[in-house]
């Protein structure tokens, strides 16, 4: 029934889509020249040109929609990603009908203002009718209507998690009838879910119930049986997805590769192992450091004087720290602590009213002024404009065994700043959720993540209330 439903409901989209994209053309020619000015003037093409024109853009938008995945299944997708592939596929379409009518059929008459009018109008209406219609679905749903009716095969760890998002999100109309397993005695109930038997009841169950998916959820030690059970799943005709065991060992979008014909599955995917990603942060980097120490030179002559005044030592501190691919270098600093022996230093972590910072130090630390010297480092290739804190070798021989994954922040350069910090995370904080941010950070970088991550930190990022 859903899989009907789901048919109407997709050409019903295509219909609705179709009739707001010619909608939004004619808005514009109406937004042009009878809102804006007083009437098409002499030499305007007439609405009706425009209106001939839908005959090539109404079929060509909605192939679009359809290849930018508009079309696709939304239960589970959060609301951006359906309205950047409503922006994405509206881009690609404004593009090519400036081609072609500007410079291959060269009909130059069709007004500029107007194509710029209807690329706004559908982005918007079509996004507007959009969330109404997902929010409709939402209500239904919560009320108990157009759900889809799943059966759990195995009881493992990924078999809690899906549950635990299928109830923690009813507006997806998910409902799980029931598990089977092996191991896991029958009647066992988990957030009102019950294991109705063992993985032999399979094919009893699937003929007997209409259900609409089955997820296969089976633990680590039943991965014996997958083909088994993927075969009298597939025999049934209903649709079956599998979720992995092992999800805690890959990251939640895993890289995978066809290596003539066999898939391989990457445990850990890195945008800046690319060699073009490469070229663009190193050249981003070194642009921002030169720039930025010529801003900054007032502000560290300043604070250079204010350190050499405030006692005996150096007025640039030196630490080791770990860098990229686990190579130490040596990381500057503006000195914001009296001088000490290299034993000392290496050992102590800074705490809460620590007697070794200076009144100066105090204030650079508060204010992050003292982590400019940094840009020098950026400069000479050891760290970057963004990326996780580098750490002192004895810390990371220390977090590397108590905290998993820590040494995946090593696959990176450091930063200066981080996704980390302008989250808050900086100082004594907790040093496993900086990890799990820095991953983050790792897996999905873009350069428009590292542009957000620098106005963050101009913005929310130099006031340190956890440095000490």
């Amino acid at each position: 029934m859903i899989k009907d439903n789901q048919k109407i409901f997709n050409r019903l989209l295509v219909l609705i889509d179709a009739v707001i994209t010619a909608f939004s053309l004619i808005l514009a020619y109406i937004v042009k020249f009878y809102i804006l000015n007083d009437g098409p003037g002499v030499g305007v093409l007439p609405l009706s040109d425009y209106i001939e024109l839908l005959v090539l853009i109404v079929p060509v938008y909605m192939l679009l929609y359809y290849s930018c995945s508009v079309y696709a299944p939304k239960r589970t997708v959060r609301r951006r990603f359906e309205i950047y592939g409503i922006v994405k596929a509206n881009t690609i379409g404004i593009i090519v009908l400036i081609v072609v009518l500007y410079m291959i059929i060269k009909e130059i008459n069709f007004s500029r203002s107007v194509m710029a009018f209807f690329y706004i109008l559908n982005v918007g209406i079509t996004s507007w009718v959009r969330l109404v219609l997902r929010r409709s679905l939402q209500t239904i749903r919560r009320k108990g209507y157009n759900l889809k009716h799943m059966l759990l095969v195995g009881y493992s760890r990924a078999t809690e998690e899906y549950i635990n998002r299928l109830t923690d999100n009813p507006q997806w109309g998910y409902v799980a009838c029931g598990i089977l397993d092996d191991h896991v005695p029958a009647g066992t109930l988990y957030k009102g879910v019950k294991v109705l038997g063992t993985l032999g009841n399979l094919e009893i169950i699937l003929p007997e119930n209409k259900l609409d998916e089955i997820a296969i959820t089976l633990p680590l030690r039943d991965y014996d049986n997958l083909e088994e059970i993927v075969g009298i799943c597939e025999k049934s005709g209903v649709h079956t997805k599998f979720i992995p065991d092992y999800n805690s060992m890959i990251p939640s979008k895993p890289y995978t590769e066809d290596l003539m014909g066999l898939p391989v599955i990457n445990i850990r995917y890195v945008p800046l192992s690319n060699t073009g990603n490469i070229i663009i942060k190193r050249a981003i980097d070194i642009i921002g450091s030169l720039a930025g120490i010529i801003i900054t030179s007032p502000v560290m002559l300043l604070s250079a004087i204010a350190v050499k005044c405030s006692g005996p030592g150096p007025v640039i501190f030196r630490q080791e720290r770990v860098g990229r691919h686990n190579k130490s270098f040596q990381m500057y600093k503006f000195r914001s602590m009296e001088q000490q022996s290299p034993g000392d230093e290496k050992k102590a972590w800074t705490v809460k009213n620590d007697p070794r910072v200076t009144g100066v130090g105090k204030i650079l630390r508060r204010t992050s002024l003292d982590e400019l010297p940094q840009l020098f480092n950026i400069l000479k290739g050891d760290m970057s404009l963004v990326g996780p804190r580098p750490e002192r070798p004895l810390f990371v021989e220390k977090f590397k065994e108590e905290i998993p994954r820590y040494m995946v922040k090593h696959q990176v350069r450091p930063g200066l700043t981080g996704w980390a910090q302008v989250n808050g995370l900086r100082g004594d904080t907790s040093i496993k959720k900086r990890i799990e941010y820095d991953i983050y950070y790792i897996e999905n970088w873009t350069l428009g993540l590292d542009i957000k991550i620098i106005f963050m930190t101009f913005f929310t990022g130099f006031v340190n209330k956890n440095a000490y």
